[in-house]
């Protein structure tokens, strides 16, 4: 069928808005009309080729959100007409999969950014040219995504499906990673290092979570405004003050839980300079391959510990419906980090983005 897409052609280049050829769905995949996405940083750093990803003509988006509109024979999940925010995908056979991780299927790279099927079939084609897609299976730069069954998340339909986009990455890895991850208890102390959609959704499940130190660090002032609207009982600029002397100021000794949201050495050492003995610190910031960062031995070694996070360690199908169920109840109001553009206007979402002046730039189809 024909779709309208916004397609990369060369590596850092704009989005251009084209119209494709998208493929019928196989027997477990679910064609999707996409109603909102969500841009992520993932997207930007597979467009500038960060990520071991095919090279261009591509097409991204990873956190859409819409309307079934056809199923393959086998899948029984979804069916026509249901609403669904779509996730990442797995093979669902692998030891990490068969244990219940499976954001750490051995075949994530494979699935998610192939540029293609796993069975290397294409999806997208502008005539005879072959246009990357299948990224993180649905490539939801759209007005059509074609997902798996795995992929998809049924959600209610009582709230419009462009507030839901970004559960299915930035929002779902923020929150997860305070409550599936790090988990702390009520009265504990958090810094979290960068407050864009992941450190916002963060502070958000810190509040959850009955932290009752939550510290804010950034770079951008109405961001860290934003963060004490959100819960944050301290915010440090980092541009203004040394935030590993501040927080360790703030909290007396260190704050036992961090998390770094930005993908920066220089930030993940400050991230675990701030802990006390027996503090742990979260990774989430999505970095190049080969980025190595310098920790010192000592300070690890006295009970400090560092965990890296997928997506938030959760699992989307269950998780997704949970954090729609407190935003219902007034406890997670991620919508306010939204800010919607026109599909058309892409290129503007990811400049306001890029420069820190929008938190979460959501596309309406």
């Amino acid at each position: 069928m024909e779709i309208t897409a916004a397609v990369v052609y060369e590596k850092s280049g704009d989005f251009v808005i084209d119209q494709l050829d998208l493929s019928a769905p196989k027997d477990d995949e679910v064609l999707v009309r996409i109603v909102g996405t969500g841009i992520c940083h993932t997207d930007l750093a597979a467009r500038d080729m960060h990520l071991p990803i095919p090279p261009p003509p591509s097409v991204f988006g990873h956190e859409g959100a819409g309307i079934v509109q056809d199923v393959g024979a086998r899948v029984t999940k979804v069916k026509p007409g249901d609403h669904v925010v779509l996730a990442w995908d797995y093979c669902g056979v692998c030891a990490s999969c068969k244990s219940g991780n499976e954001l750490y299927c051995l075949n994530f790279f494979l699935h998610n950014f192939h540029g293609a099927r796993p069975d290397d079939s294409i999806t997208l084609r502008k005539d005879d040219q072959v246009i990357h897609g299948s990224f993180f299976s649905q490539s939801s730069f759209a007005d059509h995504a074609l997902a798996t069954e795995r992929n998809v998340v049924r959600v209610r339909d009582d709230i419009p499906l462009e507030v839901l986009a970004p559960m299915g990455c930035g929002v779902m890895t923020g929150a997860g990673a305070v409550m599936n991850s790090l988990r702390p208890k009520p009265g504990a102390s958090i810094a979290i290092f960068g407050v864009g959609n992941v450190g916002m959704s963060a502070v958000l499940a810190s509040v959850v979570c009955g932290c009752t130190t939550i510290i804010g660090v950034d770079i951008h002032s109405g961001r860290l405004e934003m963060a004490k609207k959100f819960g944050a009982t301290h915010v440090v600029n980092a541009d203004e003050v040394d935030p590993v002397e501040a927080i360790l100021e703030i909290t007396s000794g260190g704050a036992e839980f961090s998390l770094e949201c930005v993908g920066s050495p220089k930030v993940l050492r400050q991230a675990v300079d701030v802990l006390p003995r027996l503090g742990v610190c979260g990774l989430t910031g999505v970095v190049p391959p080969g980025t190595e960062v310098s920790l010192d031995m000592d300070h690890l070694m006295n009970g400090r510990m560092v965990k890296g996070i997928l997506g938030g360690d959760a699992i989307a199908s269950q998780f997704i419906p949970k954090l729609i169920d407190l935003y219902q109840q007034g406890k997670f109001p991620f919508d306010q980090m939204i800010t919607y553009y026109p599909f058309d206007k892409i290129n503007q979402a990811v400049e306001d983005m890029e420069k820190g002046s929008v938190i979460k730039p959501v596309l309406r189809l």
